[in-house]
Protein backbone atom coordinates (compact mmCIF):
# COMPACT_ATOMS: atom_id res chain seq x y z
CA UNK A 1 0.00 0.00 0.00
CA UNK A 2 1.26 3.48 -0.87
CA UNK A 3 1.95 5.47 2.29
CA UNK A 4 0.39 8.86 2.96
CA UNK A 5 3.58 10.86 2.43
CA UNK A 6 4.13 9.32 -1.00
CA UNK A 7 0.76 10.09 -2.58
CA UNK A 8 0.57 13.55 -0.98
CA UNK A 9 4.11 14.44 -2.09
CA UNK A 10 3.04 17.14 -4.57
CA UNK A 11 0.60 18.68 -2.08
CA UNK A 12 3.34 18.81 0.54
CA UNK A 13 5.65 20.48 -1.95
CA UNK A 14 3.08 23.28 -2.33
CA UNK A 15 1.72 23.64 1.20
CA UNK A 16 4.31 21.92 3.42
CA UNK A 17 4.14 18.96 5.80
CA UNK A 18 2.43 20.82 8.65
CA UNK A 19 -0.55 21.97 6.61
CA UNK A 20 -1.09 18.62 4.89
CA UNK A 21 -0.79 16.77 8.20
CA UNK A 22 -3.39 19.17 9.60
CA UNK A 23 -5.78 18.26 6.80
CA UNK A 24 -5.25 14.56 7.47
CA UNK A 25 -6.72 15.08 10.95
CA UNK A 26 -9.71 17.15 9.81
CA UNK A 27 -13.27 15.82 9.71
CA UNK A 28 -15.60 17.21 7.03
CA UNK A 29 -19.34 16.58 6.68
CA UNK A 30 -20.60 16.72 3.09
CA UNK A 31 -24.33 16.62 2.39
CA UNK A 32 -25.43 16.02 -1.20
CA UNK A 33 -23.47 13.94 -3.72
CA UNK A 34 -24.77 15.13 -7.08
CA UNK A 35 -22.76 16.93 -9.73
CA UNK A 36 -21.49 19.48 -7.22
CA UNK A 37 -21.10 17.31 -4.14
CA UNK A 38 -19.48 14.34 -5.85
CA UNK A 39 -16.69 16.49 -7.23
CA UNK A 40 -16.30 18.25 -3.89
CA UNK A 41 -15.88 14.92 -2.11
CA UNK A 42 -13.21 13.68 -4.50
CA UNK A 43 -11.17 16.88 -4.33
CA UNK A 44 -11.37 16.99 -0.53
CA UNK A 45 -9.99 13.45 -0.36
CA UNK A 46 -7.31 14.08 -2.99
CA UNK A 47 -6.48 17.27 -1.06
CA UNK A 48 -5.70 15.23 2.04
CA UNK A 49 -8.82 15.37 4.23
CA UNK A 50 -8.45 12.40 6.55
CA UNK A 51 -12.01 11.94 7.78
CA UNK A 52 -15.18 12.41 5.78
CA UNK A 53 -18.88 11.84 6.38
CA UNK A 54 -20.94 11.78 3.18
CA UNK A 55 -24.74 11.91 2.99
CA UNK A 56 -27.05 11.19 0.06
CA UNK A 57 -30.17 9.05 -0.38
CA UNK A 58 -30.33 8.97 -4.19
CA UNK A 59 -29.50 6.25 -6.67
CA UNK A 60 -27.71 6.86 -9.97
CA UNK A 61 -30.05 7.62 -12.87
CA UNK A 62 -29.40 7.92 -16.63
CA UNK A 63 -30.07 11.67 -16.42
CA UNK A 64 -27.10 12.01 -14.03
CA UNK A 65 -24.53 10.83 -16.57
CA UNK A 66 -23.99 14.22 -18.21
CA UNK A 67 -22.49 15.77 -15.07
CA UNK A 68 -22.05 13.49 -12.04
CA UNK A 69 -18.69 11.95 -11.20
CA UNK A 70 -19.93 8.47 -10.28
CA UNK A 71 -22.69 8.29 -12.90
CA UNK A 72 -21.84 5.69 -15.53
CA UNK A 73 -24.01 3.18 -17.34
CA UNK A 74 -22.56 0.32 -15.31
CA UNK A 75 -23.72 1.95 -12.04
CA UNK A 76 -27.29 2.92 -12.96
CA UNK A 77 -29.65 2.09 -10.11
CA UNK A 78 -26.90 1.87 -7.49
CA UNK A 79 -26.71 4.22 -4.46
CA UNK A 80 -24.58 7.28 -5.21
CA UNK A 81 -23.09 7.27 -1.72
CA UNK A 82 -21.90 3.67 -1.94
CA UNK A 83 -20.43 4.02 -5.44
CA UNK A 84 -18.62 7.19 -4.43
CA UNK A 85 -17.39 5.57 -1.20
CA UNK A 86 -15.65 2.82 -3.18
CA UNK A 87 -13.95 5.44 -5.35
CA UNK A 88 -12.84 7.58 -2.40
CA UNK A 89 -11.34 4.63 -0.54
CA UNK A 90 -9.45 3.65 -3.68
CA UNK A 91 -7.95 7.16 -3.71
CA UNK A 92 -7.00 7.00 -0.03
CA UNK A 93 -7.40 3.57 1.61
CA UNK A 94 -6.59 5.17 4.98
CA UNK A 95 -9.54 7.57 4.73
CA UNK A 96 -11.91 7.39 7.69
CA UNK A 97 -15.18 7.38 5.78
CA UNK A 98 -18.72 7.34 7.12
CA UNK A 99 -21.48 6.76 4.57
CA UNK A 100 -25.07 7.77 5.32
CA UNK A 101 -27.56 6.75 2.68
CA UNK A 102 -30.54 8.76 3.86
CA UNK A 103 -32.62 11.82 3.00
CA UNK A 104 -32.04 14.36 5.76
CA UNK A 105 -35.09 15.61 7.60
CA UNK A 106 -35.36 17.75 10.72
CA UNK A 107 -34.93 15.02 13.32
CA UNK A 108 -32.06 13.07 11.74
CA UNK A 109 -30.27 16.26 10.70
CA UNK A 110 -30.00 17.33 14.34
CA UNK A 111 -28.67 13.89 15.27
CA UNK A 112 -26.16 13.99 12.41
CA UNK A 113 -24.74 17.38 13.38
CA UNK A 114 -24.44 16.42 17.03
CA UNK A 115 -22.83 13.04 16.29
CA UNK A 116 -19.31 14.37 15.69
CA UNK A 117 -17.23 17.52 16.20
CA UNK A 118 -16.91 18.42 12.53
CA UNK A 119 -14.20 20.80 11.41
CA UNK A 120 -16.24 21.87 8.38
CA UNK A 121 -19.65 21.27 6.82
CA UNK A 122 -20.28 21.42 3.07
CA UNK A 123 -23.83 21.97 1.86
CA UNK A 124 -24.32 20.61 -1.66
CA UNK A 125 -28.06 20.04 -1.24
CA UNK A 126 -30.20 21.10 -4.21
CA UNK A 127 -33.49 21.40 -2.27
CA UNK A 128 -34.39 24.56 -0.38
CA UNK A 129 -35.99 23.37 2.88
CA UNK A 130 -33.24 20.97 4.05
CA UNK A 131 -30.65 23.51 2.87
CA UNK A 132 -32.16 26.21 5.09
CA UNK A 133 -32.34 23.89 8.07
CA UNK A 134 -28.78 22.60 7.70
CA UNK A 135 -27.36 26.12 7.51
CA UNK A 136 -29.44 27.33 10.46
CA UNK A 137 -28.38 24.39 12.63
CA UNK A 138 -24.72 24.92 11.74
CA UNK A 139 -24.96 28.61 12.61
CA UNK A 140 -26.57 27.75 15.95
CA UNK A 141 -23.72 25.37 16.74
CA UNK A 142 -20.92 27.61 15.49
CA UNK A 143 -19.95 25.08 12.83
CA UNK A 144 -18.04 26.35 9.81
CA UNK A 145 -20.11 25.81 6.66
CA UNK A 146 -19.91 26.66 2.97
CA UNK A 147 -22.94 26.29 0.72
CA UNK A 148 -23.46 25.75 -3.00
CA UNK A 149 -26.03 27.78 -4.85
CA UNK A 150 -27.56 26.80 -8.21
CA UNK A 151 -25.38 25.59 -11.07
CA UNK A 152 -28.33 24.79 -13.34
CA UNK A 153 -29.46 26.83 -16.35
CA UNK A 154 -26.02 28.48 -16.49
CA UNK A 155 -22.95 27.82 -18.62
CA UNK A 156 -20.37 30.62 -18.19
CA UNK A 157 -17.58 29.40 -15.88
CA UNK A 158 -16.07 32.88 -15.59
CA UNK A 159 -19.05 34.08 -13.55
CA UNK A 160 -18.66 31.64 -10.65
CA UNK A 161 -17.78 33.37 -7.37
CA UNK A 162 -17.06 32.73 -3.70
CA UNK A 163 -18.86 35.27 -1.56
CA UNK A 164 -21.13 35.81 1.42
CA UNK A 165 -24.74 34.85 0.71
CA UNK A 166 -25.76 38.45 1.36
CA UNK A 167 -23.67 39.56 -1.63
CA UNK A 168 -24.89 36.95 -4.13
CA UNK A 169 -27.08 37.95 -7.08
CA UNK A 170 -28.76 36.57 -10.20
CA UNK A 171 -29.38 33.24 -8.47
CA UNK A 172 -32.96 32.19 -7.69
CA UNK A 173 -31.86 29.62 -5.10
CA UNK A 174 -29.73 32.20 -3.28
CA UNK A 175 -32.59 34.67 -3.32
CA UNK A 176 -35.00 32.15 -1.79
CA UNK A 177 -32.38 31.08 0.73
CA UNK A 178 -31.73 34.65 1.84
CA UNK A 179 -35.46 35.19 2.35
CA UNK A 180 -35.90 32.04 4.44
CA UNK A 181 -32.78 32.59 6.54
CA UNK A 182 -33.72 36.23 7.18
CA UNK A 183 -36.85 34.97 8.95
CA UNK A 184 -34.54 32.99 11.23
CA UNK A 185 -32.42 36.05 11.99
CA UNK A 186 -29.54 35.04 9.72
CA UNK A 187 -28.60 37.85 7.34
CA UNK A 188 -24.87 37.34 6.81
CA UNK A 189 -21.99 35.05 7.65
CA UNK A 190 -22.89 32.24 5.23
CA UNK A 191 -20.13 31.73 2.63
CA UNK A 192 -21.43 30.47 -0.70
CA UNK A 193 -20.37 29.54 -4.18
CA UNK A 194 -22.70 31.09 -6.76
CA UNK A 195 -22.89 32.18 -10.39
CA UNK A 196 -23.77 35.75 -11.30
CA UNK A 197 -24.74 34.67 -14.82
CA UNK A 198 -28.40 35.27 -15.64
CA UNK A 199 -30.09 31.87 -15.97
CA UNK A 200 -31.48 30.60 -19.24
CA UNK A 201 -35.19 30.64 -18.40
CA UNK A 202 -35.99 28.18 -21.19
CA UNK A 203 -33.78 25.60 -19.46
CA UNK A 204 -35.97 25.43 -16.34
CA UNK A 205 -39.06 23.20 -16.14
CA UNK A 206 -41.57 22.42 -13.39
CA UNK A 207 -41.55 18.90 -11.94
CA UNK A 208 -43.70 16.81 -9.63
CA UNK A 209 -43.04 13.92 -7.29
CA UNK A 210 -39.66 14.94 -5.88
CA UNK A 211 -39.06 15.85 -2.25
CA UNK A 212 -38.55 19.59 -1.64
CA UNK A 213 -38.19 20.36 -5.36
CA UNK A 214 -40.68 22.12 -7.65
CA UNK A 215 -38.47 22.59 -10.69
CA UNK A 216 -35.38 21.25 -12.40
CA UNK A 217 -32.88 22.98 -14.66
CA UNK A 218 -30.79 21.96 -17.60
CA UNK A 219 -27.10 21.48 -16.87
CA UNK A 220 -23.85 21.14 -18.75
CA UNK A 221 -21.01 18.82 -17.73
CA UNK A 222 -18.51 21.31 -16.38
CA UNK A 223 -20.61 23.76 -14.34
CA UNK A 224 -21.51 21.53 -11.34
CA UNK A 225 -17.94 20.21 -11.33
CA UNK A 226 -16.55 23.76 -11.18
CA UNK A 227 -18.86 24.59 -8.29
CA UNK A 228 -17.45 21.49 -6.56
CA UNK A 229 -13.91 22.73 -7.24
CA UNK A 230 -14.74 26.05 -5.60
CA UNK A 231 -16.30 24.40 -2.54
CA UNK A 232 -13.34 22.07 -2.05
CA UNK A 233 -10.89 24.95 -2.47
CA UNK A 234 -12.75 27.00 0.12
CA UNK A 235 -12.66 24.19 2.68
CA UNK A 236 -9.05 23.17 2.09
CA UNK A 237 -7.77 26.73 2.24
CA UNK A 238 -9.79 27.73 5.29
CA UNK A 239 -8.76 24.64 7.21
CA UNK A 240 -5.08 25.39 6.63
CA UNK A 241 -4.75 29.16 6.52
CA UNK A 242 -2.65 30.62 9.30
CA UNK A 243 -3.66 33.88 11.07
CA UNK A 244 -1.06 35.78 9.00
CA UNK A 245 -2.71 34.65 5.77
CA UNK A 246 -6.24 35.57 6.83
CA UNK A 247 -9.37 33.51 7.35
Amino acid sequence: MTDNKTWTERSRLLWGDERIDELSKAHVLLVGLGGVGGMTAELLVRGGIGRLTIVDADTIQPSNINRQLVATHSHIGEPKAQVLATRLLDINPQLQLEVIQDFLKDENMVELLDRHAYDFVVDAIDSLSPKVYLIALCKQRGLAIVSSMGAGAKSDPTQIHQSDLSKSYNCALARSLRKRLRKLGITRGVPVVFSSELPDEEAVIEIQGEQCKRSTAGTISYMPALFGCQLAAYVLRHLTLTPKQGA
